[in-house]
């Protein structure tokens, strides 16, 4: 059970503004870039920058989701935060991705667990 990866969400109205910047200023390419269309966002990674785009109202349910943690098993991390009494906003759940769940962590910090599905890896 181990947290792979830790990103710094930012909530943006448009990626194509923002990319570029970030690229430059980071040294890399966007790492990842895809839409997740049941939630009208569109969704892109640089460094360690998780930026989640779309309007307002489709923003307003994740906004107070502080950082997204990349695990190599959700299940277990599921199972140990149960039994730790952490309090589960948004069961696990398929995302463009792989599966992913939202908790809310004893000080109240909103975080999203998600575990990458091997296909997605190798993409």
């Amino acid at each position: 059970m181990k947290v792979l990866k830790t990103f710094t969400r930012i909530y943006v109205s448009d990626l194509d503004t923002v990319l570029p910047f970030c690229e430059e200023l980071y040294g890399v390419k966007t790492e990842l870039r895809f839409t997740y269309p049941e939630m009208n966002l569109e969704l892109a990674s640089v460094g360690d920058l998780l930026f989640i785009a779309g309007s307002p109202e489709a923003l307003k349910p994740f906004e107070g989701t502080k950082a997204t943690f990349v695990v190599d098993s959700l299940d277990e991390f599921l199972t140990h935060l149960n039994k730790i009494g952490v309090k589960v906003i948004r069961e696990p759940k398929q995302v463009p991705t792989g599966k992913n769940m939202t908790v809310q962590h004893p000080d109240g910090t909103i975080i999203e667990y998600v575990e990458h599905t091997q296909a997605y890896i190798e993409s």
